[in-house]
């Protein structure tokens, strides 16, 4: 037993330093770009049955860019690098949404090619505005009142 005047050490997260989280954040934003850059290349991929076309690879694109923002979000624990990764992936859809130097263009006019062009960014908004779960740590941690 030492001394009354001890700090008492607790269960805390490790605090990262900023050098960690610019590195996340780099990392967020780089994959954000490489899944926009893949996806919008694939983004107008189509099944078609009889008269009817099922655009798979907007579909598939569209469940990866909400796939890919929920799990950094959850893994870096933080909007801080969702953000960062849905900066990567509205950027390079826009910028694969101009037109190249020779008039060719990735992302074509019609329905497939506005719903890729705006369902990302509201997707990104939609999980990083998303309300943070209670931790289930902190729900446990917390007793329940009980009615007698």
């Amino acid at each position: 037993m030492s001394g009354g005047n001890a700090p008492v050490e607790r269960d805390r997260e490790p605090r990262t330093s900023i050098s960690a989280r610019v590195r996340t954040i780099a990392i967020a934003v780089v994959v954000g770009v490489v899944y926009g850059t893949v996806a919008t290349v694939g983004h107008r991929h189509a099944w078609q049955i009889g008269d009817v076309s099922i655009p798979w690879g907007l579909l598939a694109g569209l469940v990866g860019v909400a796939a890919l923002l929920i799990g950094i979000r959850m893994v870096a624990g933080g909007r801080v690098a969702a953000i960062g990764a849905s900066a990567g992936v509205v950027a390079a859809v826009a910028l694969l949404s101009l037109p190249g130097p020779g008039g060719s263009v990735l992302v074509a006019s019609g329905i497939v090619g506005t719903i890729w062009s705006v369902a990302p960014a509201l997707i990104a908004v939609l999980v990083v505005a998303w309300p943070s779960l209670p931790s289930r740590g902190a729900a446990v941690a917390q007793p329940r009142a009980t009615h007698a």
